[in-house]
């Protein structure tokens, strides 16, 4: 079998308790399932540069850039091998600036702030929702970037360490 690679971003907005989650309708590879707020595939310039995919995705989604947010940061990279393909996933995390709106709209879908112990009651894509599991139980405790792992026995997490 011919392997491919398939690079994607994707960030979770923050305000106080809740996750704005976006219902992506209409997509290539996701659809109707809930996803990060915003996020998209790599364009050939950003290749070597995720935050520039995600701030770009960002923009051309919910209108927003970087200075509307705080705290923005990379907390996982998951890889999963599905349908030809090894997807790779860099999932960022940041939070709304106090005085932004925080009534988004999308032009992937509709947009929903939601309790953050309510997240896991959504469907969602596989890799996404085991990365949310993690965040909510172990990393939203650390300043960790993990790794998420899709294996045979599920997802293997792992706190990267600069060596």
């Amino acid at each position: 079998m011919d392997i491919r690679l398939r690079n994607m971003t994707g960030i979770y907005l923050s305000r106080g308790e809740k996750l704005l989650l976006l219902y992506r309708q209409g997509g290539r590879v996701v659809s109707n399932v809930w996803v990060a707020s915003a996020g998209g595939h790599f364009e050939k310039d950003e290749l070597n540069d995720p935050r520039a995919c995600v701030l770009r995705e960002l923009k051309e989604e919910l209108g927003l850039e970087e200075t509307d947010l705080t705290d923005l940061r990379l907390r996982y990279i998951g890889l999963r091998l599905t349908k030809g393909e090894i997807r790779q996933n860099y999932y960022y995390f940041a939070g709304l600036r106090d005085g932004v709106s925080d009534e988004e709209e999308s032009s992937e879908g509709k947009c929903r702030w939601i309790p953050k112990d309510e997240v896991l009651s959504c469907e969602m894509p596989l890799t996404a929702k085991a990365v949310m599991e993690h965040y909510l139980s172990v990393g939203i405790h650390t300043d960790c970037i993990y790794t998420a792992a899709a294996g045979i026995n599920g997802y293997e997490f792992c706190a990267l360490a600069d060596r």
